[in-house]
């Protein structure tokens, strides 16, 4: 495909990654130390007292647990679980389960500790959690899967709560396995009034407690960010050109919403390879075809290429949407966009970043793009409470006041301190996570 070639993709750079995965071939990225290197850097921004800085660079509690579960064949297998509470001076944990076969505790403490500041960005009464099990749940039928979500909400008990730390969907978990989970700690619990803890995970579906917009909530908080983004710099959307990858939950909504907007998708990944179509893709078709078969793999109206053509395809926006570390150097030397909207947590490398900004490439990050998805389960833990149950205009508004509030504050912090978006992000967060410790100080 010789249309999607850059300069850029010369004899004197080496070939990217061939993994759809990753941008780094081996298994050294520490995700973690990525996410302490922001701390650090905006805590020097907003002075913060050293033993804030020293609590917050660490997890409150690490939880592992191992539980047997038996096979559709009669077999017993043992899987290894996860819950990472980073820190809830603001309110109850809050966060994710993923289950994945690449999940490890380094990147469950990474996302945690992203958790607690994105929810201290968009001034939420949660603090930061997050948690999974190192499988593959493609290689398990529906029922061991059940099987699987019951036995590890089991295994968690009392280290989960509708006050105290609230599961959410995450990669490879969705609204079915959170009413598995609601379900589970409800007949463990032993309260008279079950229905008093429906709030204890979130994402649910509707019927069972879940709210309005969910679903949908991550991808649109991307979209409302790109909009407001494409508002300050007088950037039309309408034909425009994007890229996503990962076309999950939070990729197949972004690009469904702005397409509605005008813009077109020209190029799309997942984890079974890339496709191109120079026309645009009809993202709602895409989308129902992949709900329907799991990934973008035999659709019909796209033409293969690999990762490297992929990311050197010419367009306007593109959203990583799938996981951490898929921009390094050599991705952000080829990509050829205006802006990237980080609708994964991590994507771009802190290395990929430098090249990023010195191609003048814009970022929106994950902390307040991918945000809409906490922000709405928030909404839905609100409704639980109350008994309530909001309409869709009710929560599609208040989503967006949300996230404009939010971009406004981030791009207030960052043009008094003369720093980029990712860290305005922190430094806000910051400064209210600080607030709170000012007042609270230290038990005893």
């Amino acid at each position: 495909m010789s249309n999607t070639a850059t300069p850029s993709q010369s004899a004197n750079n080496p070939p990217l990654a061939s993994s759809p995965h990753a941008a780094d071939s081996g298994n050294d990225y520490e995700f973690f130390r990525v996410i302490q290197g922001y701390i650090d850097q905006a805590s020097k921004i907003i002075e913060l007292p050293e033993y804030i800085h020293t609590i917050l660079r660490q997890p409150k509690n690490e939880i592992i647990v191992n539980f047997p579960v038996k096979l559709d064949n009669g077999k017993y297998q043992l899987f290894k679980g996860y819950r990472i509470q980073h820190a809830n001076i603001l309110g109850p944990y809050k966060g994710g389960m993923r289950f994945h076969q690449d999940a490890s505790l380094d990147d469950f403490k990474a996302l945690a500790t992203l958790m607690t500041w994105k929810c201290a960005l968009m001034n939420l009464p949660f603090g930061g959690a997050k948690g999974g099990i190192k499988f593959n749940p493609r290689e398990h039928s529906q029922e061991e899967l059940q099987r699987i979500t019951r036995r590890f909400f089991h295994a968690l008990g009392s280290n989960i709560g509708p006050d105290y730390d609230i599961p959410a969907p995450d990669m490879g978990t969705g609204a079915r396995t959170m009413a598995w989970a609601m379900d589970t700690y409800m007949n463990t619990v032993g309260m008279v009034s079950k229905q008093a803890v429906a709030g204890v995970v979130t994402g649910k579906p509707i019927a069972s407690g879940g709210t309005y917009g969910r679903e949908k909530a991550t991808g649109q908080g991307v979209v409302h960010c790109i909009a407001d983004w494409a508002e300050r710099e007088r950037f039309d959307l309408s034909g425009k050109k994007l890229l996503v990858q990962g076309f999950g939950n939070v990729g197949s909504h972004a690009a469904v919403l702005l397409g509605k907007l005008g813009t077109s998708l020209s190029a799309v990944g997942d984890h079974t390879g890339y496709l191109y179509n120079p026309e645009g893709f009809n993202v709602h078709r895409l989308q129902k075809y992949v709900q329907a078969n799991g990934s973008i793999a035999g659709y019909p109206n796209g033409e293969a290429i690999t990762r490297e053509e992929f990311f050197g395809i010419d367009a306007d926006i593109f959203i990583p949407a799938a996981l951490e570390n898929q921009v390094g150097p050599r991705e952000a030397e080829v990509l050829q966009v205006k802006l990237i909207a980080e609708g994964a947590n991590g994507p771009c490398t802190p290395e990929g970043e430098v090249i990023l900004k010195q191609r003048n490439i814009q970022i929106l990050p994950d902390l307040l793009a991918n945000a809409g998805g906490v922000t709405v389960s928030y909404y839905e833990w609100c409704q639980n409470k109350r008994s309530e149950q909001w309409t869709l205009d009710e929560v599609d508004a208040k989503l967006e006041k949300a996230m404009r509030e939010a971009y406004a504050r981030m791009v207030e912090f960052a043009n008094l301190h003369d720093c980029d978006y990712r860290l305005a992000c922190y430094g806000v967060a910051l400064q209210r996570l600080k607030a709170v410790y000012d007042e609270r100080e230290i038990f005893p």
